[in-house]
């Protein structure tokens, strides 16, 4: 569960990064996965901040995941692009005109709910490589979807054949890789 790690250390958001470009260009993949306009058209996504946050979370799970589960320094580089995602997300309540006697109670809340996302995808990523093929989907419907009864539904199911097409094509990432910023970025047209 080293993964899940990554977000019970203590976020430093002014933390400088050891290699800014690099981290920079790994955010802007998993953004640019996360943004697809299919999610939002196709995908039955809410266009919402809470939807974009959603698919944000999904998304950059499955990019941390395999990311940590690499040698050093990926385990490294999977803690600051996590620093940068939240320091986004601080930019992000701020631009919005989130004042800033609230910005840190904000701040709070999404941290504790990316992190039960993304345990919930975690787990669900494990169960379904253990052979129990309901979980992702019925976390999918859960947090994306927002209802218990959702797993079945076609949105949901096709959001976790994307999720676990992601994954699969996040498998072949290497260190050299990865330290090279060539984060792959799926194409969520492709998954019907």
């Amino acid at each position: 569960m080293q993964m899940f790690n990554l977000f019970m250390k203590p976020l430093n958001l002014f933390r400088k990064a050891r290699n800014r470009p690099l981290i920079d260009k790994i955010h802007s993949e998993i953004m640019a996965g996360a943004r697809q306009p299919v999610f939002f058209v196709e995908y039955g996504v809410a266009d919402t901040v809470a939807g974009r946050f959603e698919i944000l979370s999904l998304v950059a799970t499955i990019a941390l995941r395999r990311m940590s589960a690499l040698p050093e320094p990926g385990p490294a580089v999977a803690q600051e692009v996590t620093d940068s995602l939240f320091q986004h997300f601080d930019i992000a309540l701020r631009e919005i005109g989130v004042g800033d006697v609230t910005v840190p109670k904000r701040m709070k809340k999404m941290a504790s709910g990316y992190m039960g996302r993304s345990a919930a995808y975690l787990a669900a990523l494990s169960d379904h490589e253990a052979g129990k093929s309901d979980a992702l989907p019925l976390a999918i419907g859960r947090n994306v979807y927002g209802g218990e009864g959702r797993a079945s539904d076609a949105r949901t199911q096709r959001l976790a054949r994307y999720a676990l097409s992601y994954a699969a094509s996040l498998d072949g990432l290497s260190v050299e890789a990865l330290l090279a910023g060539q984060l792959p970025v799926l194409d969520a047209q492709t998954v019907s």
